[in-house]
């Protein structure tokens, strides 16, 4: 079971590298690249120390899969029961651009569930976190929280998150083939957030991710009653794989959108 005392702990460490991550973005940095093209900055250093130094202190007998650690062998994840999936910040690219629209993220993963999970956006303070069984909730940054639902049941026009680094023809066609919709441009696992309360249904995704980029959001989002689900309908699980990489996948809220029919002509 997830106690108070650790959900209060991971939210502080998601504040304190938030606080990290706002150093950095309020001056002038760097932009460095990984060997896959995506950006590097020192704000995404500074987070990841932070948050590993954290949860150290805080659950020194959980392990850690960050992702700017450096790369642990499958065979040593494999014989996790337990660890924490972190995501320093999401969405550097929107960092690099001074949007706002980047985010913390810390998941408690337990035989492959994402059980508890923080999402922080730095630049307002607002944070929302919960898991399946637990609720989900949003939190500002002058304290104040509620509990949140996914939008159910879902009305047209469809509100459909669209990303702002990542969108393709396949979901240009998926969108088309929903009929009405309101695209809403968000960047980030934000975006599975607004989801979570309600202010969007949906959000396909026909490209590549990282598990560390789903897990901290799966668990809010499930939390609020909705779901992120492979393109067999499956629910994501997490250090099951010799990859990190996901598959392609749909957050909903309304579990009941024909989404199917949606994803099948997007093929």
């Amino acid at each position: 079971m997830i106690d108070q005392t650790l959900r209060e702990g991971v939210l502080a460490i998601a504040r304190a590298a938030a606080a990290e991550i706002l150093k950095v973005y309020d001056g002038e940095f760097a932009v460095h690249h990984k060997q896959d093209e995506s950006p590097l900055t020192a704000a995404d250093m500074a987070a990841h120390h932070c948050i590993v130094n954290g949860l150290a202190r805080l659950t020194p007998d959980i392990p850690v899969l960050s992702e700017e650690s450096a790369a642990i062998p499958v065979e040593e994840r494999r014989g996790w029961t337990r660890s924490w999936m972190v995501d320093p910040l999401d969405g550097t690219r929107e960092f690099v651009k001074r949007n706002g629209e980047f985010s913390v993220n810390i998941a408690l993963i337990e035989d492959g569930v994402a059980t508890y999970g923080v999402v922080l956006a730095p630049v307002t303070g607002t944070a929302w976190y919960g898991g399946a069984g637990l609720g989900a909730f949003r939190c500002e940054s002058n304290g104040s929280e509620q509990a949140i639902r996914v939008r159910t049941p879902a009305a047209s026009p469809l509100r459909i998150a669209a990303s702002r680094s990542h969108r393709n023809e396949r979901t240009n066609v998926f969108i088309e083939r929903m009929g009405a919709v309101e695209p809403v441009a968000l960047g980030s696992s934000l975006k599975f957030c607004a989801i979570a309360d309600g202010r969007i249904d949906l959000y396909p995704r026909f490209g590549p991710t990282s598990e560390w980029d789903t897990a901290a959001a799966q668990a809010v989002l499930e939390g609020a009653g909705g779901c992120i689900l492979d393109l067999d309908g499956r629910p994501f699980r997490y250090n099951r794989r010799d990859t990190v990489l996901n598959g392609e996948f749909i957050a909903l809220g309304d579990t009941t959108l024909p989404w199917r029919e949606w994803a099948a002509q997007a093929v």
